[in-house]
């Protein structure tokens, strides 16, 4: 865990860990703002920064982080970046015809992947950040069009 640790005065540290975390939650809001939701880019960007300096304040606070300290903090993200992810489903949830809708479930597991992202920047995981950015993305992106394909055949065998 000591490989983890940052000296509060190496300012380009502090600096890159943040600006990855904003890069990282940038990619995955453009995605989603290109897509006309309600959390793009601004939100995406909040969320995983504000994940990052969650991360590293355990991570600063101590000349010897501990594995608790740094576990409580990812935890206290991971439960509430829930609430952001709700009221995203919520504001997408309409009951226009009169039947049930859920909305937004895919914006708020960006959202919540987004603080993951955020997170592991903060860790200073640079080369997961870049692995776990490009698979969202590919989810985001490539996933959704094989998914509009092969619903698109499943409704056209059903006819």
């Amino acid at each position: 865990m000591n490989s983890l640790y940052i000296n509060p005065h190496d300012w380009l540290n502090l600096t890159i860990r943040l600006t990855l975390a904003l890069i990282a939650g940038g990619v995955v809001g453009w995605n989603r703002q290109l897509s006309g939701k309600a959390a793009g880019l601004r939100t995406h960007m909040l969320v995983s920064l504000g994940a990052a300096l969650f991360a590293l304040v355990p991570l600063i606070a101590s000349n010897s982080p501990s594995v608790d300290s740094l576990s409580r903090a990812i935890q206290g993200v991971a439960t509430g970046i829930g609430f952001l992810g709700a009221g995203e489903i919520l504001h997408q949830s309409t009951q226009e015809t009169g039947k049930p809708q859920v909305r937004g479930l895919t914006s708020a597991a960006g959202i919540w992947v987004t603080a993951a992202l955020g997170l592991i920047a903060g860790c200073g995981l640079w080369e997961l950040g870049a692995i776990g950015t490009l698979m969202t993305l590919f989810t985001l992106s490539v996933a959704k069009k094989i998914e509009k394909v092969a619903f698109k055949n499943r409704d056209k065998n059903e006819i």
